[in-house]
């Protein structure tokens, strides 16, 4: 399955859910947002939201600051 991730395109074996992706990826899932084809995806979704081909994924890391 063909993805765009945070603008690079990658190949990887599907099927695939959010979670799964990030598990993946090696992401902490508490520490990002998902944002696929424009929408962000709700954290409880993340088991269920399953990616297609040509997705087009941001992960957005949160950050701490003072």
């Amino acid at each position: 399955m063909r993805l765009t991730i945070n603008g690079e395109v990658q190949d990887l074996a599907g099927p695939l859910s959010v979670a799964g992706l990030l598990e993946r990826l090696r992401v902490d899932r508490r520490k990002v947002a998902v944002e696929r084809n424009l929408a962000i995806v709700p954290r409880a979704a993340y088991e269920t939201a399953m990616l297609e081909e040509g997705d087009r994924i941001e992960i957005v890391a949160f950050i701490g600051g003072g």
